[in-house]
């Protein structure tokens, strides 16, 4: 499909967000991205699952092209009727982090989204739990360095 992220590994080439963290997960040393106890890895499916699968792909660049001069209310709609699911989900699967208190795929999955979010200026003030998780992460040293304004070649438009 011409998208991002592809990452050519171990000496395959693999594609889809999800697809490339699992394999990480399973042939890489910790930390952990998925918990050892089958509810909670369940949990961090079901979050991970909901923000790749019912938030992030409707607000896609070859998605929003298609829809014209009105991709940032599209954009908006779409990520605000997400986060109207996820904020509950989160409210029962949080503690420090999406799941619990250990850096799970979930929170590999929320940042990206709220960043999203942000650009499309989505008011996320109706969702504390989806605030503070996110402020949280974005202490860590990975998640700062990993967002689009510290990537060499990230269009300036991108930049915060």
């Amino acid at each position: 499909m011409k998208q991002v992220p592809a990452v050519q590994i171990d000496g395959i080439t693999l594609c889809q967000s999800l697809a490339v963290i699992q394999y990480i997960e399973e042939t890489r040393p910790g930390p952990r991205l998925l918990p050892t106890d089958p509810k909670k890895r369940a949990q961090v499916r079901m979050v991970s699952d909901l923000i790749s699968s019912g938030i992030q792909p409707l607000q896609n660049l070859s998605v929003l092209q298609k829809i014209g001069a009105e991709k940032v209310q599209w954009a908006q709609h779409f990520i605000t009727r997400g986060f109207e699911a996820l904020e509950p989900m989160l409210k029962e699967t949080a503690g420090t982090y999406c799941v619990g208190d250990e850096i799970s795929m979930a929170d590999i999955c929320l940042v990206p989204q709220v960043y999203n979010a942000d650009r499309f200026k989505v008011d996320i003030s109706p969702f504390p739990t989806i605030k503070r998780l996110n402020q949280t992460l974005m202490e860590i040293e990975a998640f700062k360095v990993s967002h689009p304004s510290c990537q060499p070649d990230s269009p300036p438009d991108l930049h915060t």
